[in-house]
């Protein structure tokens, strides 16, 4: 997905991809990732943030992961699971009004 958004920009104009990619570090917050399963869903499988660069590439830090729980026939059964990582940009939610716990705005 970074890398269609780095080509759309390229199109646009002729800028160093660094500048690209840090321009798109800077924009985006969160990414939610939507794939199609075997059973012609279409369902998120991932929602990462959006920490930064290092070494020129766009750093994505997984929030929630898609977990397959099990088949029930032809239809694929699973969710979306909590990973470890905590985020990381919470400037503008504070901003916005939000209160922060360990990470998470309540």
């Amino acid at each position: 997905m970074m890398a269609r958004l780095e080509t759309m920009a390229l199109s646009a104009a002729e800028l160093p991809v660094l500048v690209i990619r840090q321009q798109i570090a800077s924009a985006i917050d969160i990414v939610i990732h939507l794939s199609r399963f075997r059973d012609r869903s279409r369902r998120v499988t991932e929602i990462c943030e959006v920490i930064g660069m290092q070494a020129g590439e766009v750093l994505l830090q997984p929030l929630f992961l898609f977990e397959e729980e099990e088949e029930c026939g032809a239809q694929v059964v699973g969710g979306l699971k909590r990973t470890a990582n905590q985020l990381v940009r919470l400037d503008k939610l504070i901003m916005a009004g939000k209160s922060i716990n360990g990470g998470v705005a309540i």
